[in-house]
């Protein structure tokens, strides 16, 4: 979930705040913790009476995901918790760089809420990088980064041309960059009326399962360091590729990019 994305970014030496919703239970202090302990600022996250705390157990063989199943309410956050996520995102707006919206559909986004959010960032010139699903995937509108699967992105246009769908879908959303992300067929990046196709670069996939974080947390930092659009989608398709090299969900770190990094130019 959302904190992968944290987990990804923390374990590349930035700071970030999570915002979200865990459940008042044993489960939801667990996941309080061990972001704590990676780096994560958890100050912000809401403790709801009213649902559980998502669990998922993942069965592995031979190095290979073989099934996932997932213990978790996908009811809409209630009024009050609703309102304490958009005061935190209000309260921490003035110390951040960038917001990543992490939707996995799992009830804390609702047009209301995206509405909010978009609107606190824009007016704090703060740009939103966003991982979409299937449910809000037109609400995200004037983004900076919009990052769909293969999947989302056929399902959402009726079509599977992701070079002129990729530009219909930049102009729909008024969204600054659309990275399609094309499991072991790397991703497709497009940039106004240009259209890249980025490679794969994964020696020997395990294990796929957070790839997509890792994918939208290397691209976020190296878009705010500076990098160019190709830069930070090649950088985050180098990193999405090392850590699908690993069983389990496995972040990627400075001496892990920096490695494929060098591999890359030589």
């Amino acid at each position: 979930g959302a904190a992968n994305v944290g987990w990804n970014i923390a374990s590349l030496s930035a700071k970030v705040t999570m915002a979200g919703v865990v459940g008042n239970d044993i489960h939801g202090e667990q996941l309080l913790t061990l972001m704590s302990e990676r780096g994560m600022n958890v100050e912000s996250v809401i403790r709801d009476t009213n649902r559980p705390t998502t669990v998922k157990t993942r069965v592995i063989a031979n190095s290979q995901q073989i099934v996932r199943t997932d213990f978790e309410s996908l009811d809409e956050l209630s009024n009050e918790s609703l309102e304490a996520v958009q005061a935190s995102v209000l309260k921490n707006i003035k110390d951040v760089d960038a917001i990543i919206l992490a939707d996995y559909n799992k009830g804390l986004f609702s047009e209301k809420m995206i509405s909010s959010i978009l609107s606190i960032a824009n007016e704090n010139n703060v740009p939103v990088y966003v991982d979409p699903k299937h449910d809000h995937f037109y609400l995200f509108k004037g983004v900076r980064l919009f990052k769909p699967n293969a999947d989302e992105f056929a399902q959402a246009m009726n079509s599977a041309n992701i070079e002129d769908g990729g530009r219909t879908l930049q102009k729909i959303l008024d969204v600054e960059f659309v990275l399609v992300t094309l499991g072991a067929s790397g991703m497709h990046l497009t940039i106004a009326d240009e259209s890249i196709r980025i490679p794969t670069k994964a020696l020997a996939v395990h294990d796929v399962s957070g790839a997509g974080d890792t994918v939208i947390s290397v691209f976020t930092l190296a878009d705010l360091a500076g990098a160019t659009p190709e830069e930070a989608a090649t950088m985050a398709n180098l990193a999405a590729g090392r850590v699908c090299e690993e069983v389990g969900v496995v972040p990627i770190d400075l001496e892990m990019l920096t490695e494929m990094l060098n591999n890359h130019r030589t």
